[in-house]
């Protein structure tokens, strides 16, 4: 366990010195001494969903690159990469940028680490790597694509069931013309559109890596893929996923709690971000084991 009584003295020494803020100097120190145990960059992308679910930006999108970038650059690249994930997903489109752009980087030698939660397009994020490391507590989510929160496959869903409910009794018209005269035009091809990606890409990420050069690979992958975007299955978007059905899918799952070294190094930093983005007007931190940091902040 960490020696905290020495931790916090250190951090009087360095804030009485005009050092870094006490928040930074923790969490810095203890990814630094991830990196040393694990010989591996270490980049850590977290998000405050969980406290500021209302503010904009919090959500994976391609001003990321920009803290990927910084957080990259000048980093040992050979050794591997353990990217630490606490999302709540975001843009499809941005994801496949940045797993894009991490592969260039790294190749394939990627590990995901997921302290609590990494949903939606984080979980896309997380297949795209060789292995994902989960706790007991730790959850990743459902793919199926989203348009402000309202379900892809809920509307086709809903879209097959007024064809139904009128074909079957002309009368049922009434009832369904106010709720699909609310649909825009070309929307629900788009809805088509974004259910099928969602599914060939993450059938695609689980094959370019995890899977790779794996027997029976092919069919994991399309399996894996459709159990994590069907709907009518999770019954929820944010259905939360935890390791064991994450192995029983057939998922690369290494369990957190099986190193207990690598166990505290993981949850200490997990609770000094979740620490700085609950008490500074920091929502999003992008940070590497060196220290460079890519931060976004509240506007007040």
């Amino acid at each position: 366990m960490p020696n905290w009584s020495a931790i916090l003295e250190e951090i009087k020494k360095k804030t009485a010195e005009g050092h870094e803020h006490p928040h930074n100097i923790i969490r810095r120190d203890y990814l630094a001494r991830l990196h040393a145990f694990t010989g591996r960059t270490v980049i850590a992308y977290y998000s405050g969903f969980l406290s500021m679910p209302e503010i904009k930006g919090i959500e994976i999108s391609d001003e990321d690159r920009n803290g990927l970038m910084a957080c990259i650059h000048e980093t040992d690249r050979k050794g591997g990469l353990d990217l630490i994930l606490h999302t709540p997903g975001g843009d499809l489109a941005a994801t496949e940028s940045l797993i894009h752009y991490l592969k260039e980087m790294y190749g394939r030698n990627i590990r995901a680490i997921v302290p609590q939660i990494a949903m939606s397009a984080g979980t896309i994020l997380a297949c795209a790597c060789k292995a994902i490391v989960m706790g007991k507590h730790s959850n990743i989510g459902p793919i199926d694509p989203q348009f402000g929160g309202i379900p892809a496959v809920g509307v086709i869903a809903e879209i097959e069931r007024a064809y139904e409910d009128i074909c079957t009794d002309p009368r049922y018209a009434h009832i369904w013309n106010p709720i699909l005269s609310n649909l825009t035009p070309s929307f629900v091809q788009q809805c088509h559109w974004a259910i099928e990606r969602a599914e060939e890409y993450g059938e695609e990420v689980l094959l370019d890596n995890m899977f790779a050069g794996r027997e029976g690979g092919v069919e994991l992958a399309e399996e894996i893929a459709k159990k994590l975007s069907d709907l009518s299955t999770n019954k929820e978007h944010n259905r939360h996923i935890h390791y064991q059905d994450a192995i029983e899918m057939g998922l690369n799952i290494e369990i957190l709690e099986d190193n207990s070294d690598l166990q505290d190094l993981v949850l200490t930093l997990h609770h000094c971000y979740m620490y700085t983005l609950n008490n500074t007007p920091a929502f999003k931190i992008t940070e590497n084991h060196t220290g460079r940091a890519f931060t976004k902040f509240q506007r007040t």
